[in-house]
């Protein structure tokens, strides 16, 4: 009985432990909106972080007035980096609205987002222009890169010396 009364405690433990980790997901909290008007579609798009600076992740709400059911669309995405253009889907945290989850622009300079919606009043096309996008926070990439192999070359130093000693240690050699 009492084993019995322990599995049960164990299993609700488990189910109830791992039910909470689905909702371990952090909320998609929107920090700063600009309005961009896309045909008869106003669409609010809203940011995770500003500013925005380059290589940073952040998360890209696209949310038209009045919802996005019946509504299809793109987003040309433009800057120094070139472009291309992706059709908007609901934000994988955020599923009442349209988005981009941990995305980043990759380099500094003014951007472009261009959206094309196409709904029950017709199509629009509208863009929000001048997204200024701030240098990449911290230090430069290639200092991050040399730093953080630091480690690395570590390890590989304590493997060759402890190889070298296993290596004597098992063939030792003989004098003559």
């Amino acid at each position: 009985m009492r084993r019995a009364l322990v599995t049960l405690v164990g299993t609700l433990t488990l189910v109830l432990g791992l039910a909470s980790s689905a909702s371990a997901y952090e909320p998609v909290d929107i920090v700063h909106t600009e309005r961009v008007q896309a045909g008869p579609y106003d669409i609010t798009v809203g940011f995770s972080t500003w500013p925005v600076r380059a290589e940073q992740s952040l998360d890209f709400t696209f949310a038209p007035d009045g919802g996005i059911t019946g509504k299809s669309g793109t987003i040309e995405v433009s800057g120094a980096e070139g472009r291309h253009t992706e059709s908007l889907a609901r934000h994988p945290r955020k599923r009442e609205v349209w988005g981009l989850d941990v995305q980043s622009l990759p380099s500094p300079g003014d951007w472009t987002l261009r959206f094309a919606v196409d709904g029950p009043q017709g199509k629009g096309v509208g863009e929000l222009r001048r997204l200024n996008v701030l240098e990449q926070p911290g230090p430069p990439m290639a200092l991050s890169w040399a730093i953080s192999t630091l480690p690395l070359f570590g390890l590989v130093a304590l493997i060759a010396v402890a190889w070298r000693r296993v290596g004597t240690a098992v063939h030792p050699r003989h004098r003559t």
